[in-house]
């Protein structure tokens, strides 16, 4: 079984991508085949500085490597660094029809914001087939929220298929409802570009300072809370304290007693606790470069291989060769 996955260099990672698709994707290293790549290529639709981009790119490498990403068993790379996937991304563009772009819930998300639609935006989800599609992915694991863009995905193989023949494998999507989607600061899905986000790494007040400011509603500590479930750093605390810890602080709440500083306290001290591993590891390979510039470098050869094979099968198949 061959694992595909990609996250964007477009700002510093969060929870929300920690949750979402890091640890599945990690945990995902040891199950199969794994290509995981930065999108950079991707994140050209929001991001605009070349220093930026590169900044993120080397971030999000680092990240994934103190997480526990291990490059003996996971394919780890650069997008950019295969030109293959963007050719590939014009063939599959000439059997796509405009009404499968025109529905796409990202696409009318971000205009729906007030985002700037360009090429680039309209077509991300080709260029998403594309990186699928070039490894001959089986399993894609993405969140509710990019569960479209895998079923996209599926119907341009489809239907490049049928026009020139059996090439492309037909991926499946996996998704991982009970983190699919993390609740940021403010109750809204964990966003960089909603601003509600806690960073998987920074510095220690600036992220204590965000978890306090978490907005809670204005019952008193002995005042019982019966939905406590729905509480925003009970949702949260579930993520990063063991089960019996955040269950005790939920029933504590939902009885009364417990007031929303001291279990807003509670959230950071098991948030930090929770990476501080990593955050260690993080700290060692940053003083290393070199290192992590060779394990892209090293992935995007073996991508690179595997992408050429995919490319020129597509390339006889649509009578390019």
């Amino acid at each position: 079984m061959r694992i595909l996955s990609g996250i964007q260099p477009s700002g510093t990672l969060h929870l929300g991508n920690y949750f979402g698709m890091m640890r599945p994707s990690i945990e995902l290293q040891d199950q199969g085949e794994a290509f995981y790549f930065i999108a950079d290529y991707h994140s050209m639709t929001s991001v605009f500085d070349a220093a930026t981009r590169r900044q993120h790119t080397l971030n999000v490498a680092l990240d994934f490597l103190a997480c526990g990403l291990k490059p003996e068993k996971t394919t780890f790379f650069r997008q950019s660094d295969i030109p293959e996937v963007t050719e590939l991304a014009w063939i599959l563009s000439t059997v796509t029809p405009m009404g499968l772009l025109e529905r796409c819930h990202s696409y009318k998300d971000k205009l729906a914001r007030g985002i700037s639609p360009n090429h680039g935006l309209f077509a991300y989800p080709v260029l998403m087939a594309s990186d699928i599609l070039i490894y001959n992915s089986n399993t894609v694991p993405v969140g509710k929220d990019q569960k479209q863009h895998v079923e996209v995905t599926r119907d341009i193989a489809i239907k490049f298929n049928l026009q020139y023949g059996e090439t492309f494998v037909i991926p499946e999507p996996q998704i991982r409802d009970e983190v699919a989607v993390v609740p940021g600061l403010d109750g809204q899905k964990m966003s960089k570009s909603y601003g509600n986000a806690i960073d998987i790494f920074g510095d220690e007040k600036v992220l204590r300072k965000r978890i306090m400011s978490i907005v809670m509603d204005s019952r008193s500590p002995n005042e019982p809370k019966p939905d406590a479930e729905k509480n925003l750093a009970i949702q949260l605390l579930k993520l990063v304290a063991p089960a019996d810890i955040s269950t005790d602080f939920e029933n504590r709440l939902r009885v009364g007693g417990l007031g929303y500083g001291d279990l807003k306290k509670a959230l950071f001290e098991h948030y930090w606790s929770y990476f501080s591993t990593a955050r260690a590891k993080r700290e060692e390979l940053a003083a290393n470069p070199d290192y992590v510039q060779k394990v892209l470098r090293d992935g995007a050869a073996r991508a690179r291989q595997l992408a050429g094979e995919v490319l020129e099968k597509a390339r006889k198949a649509c009578g390019l060769r």
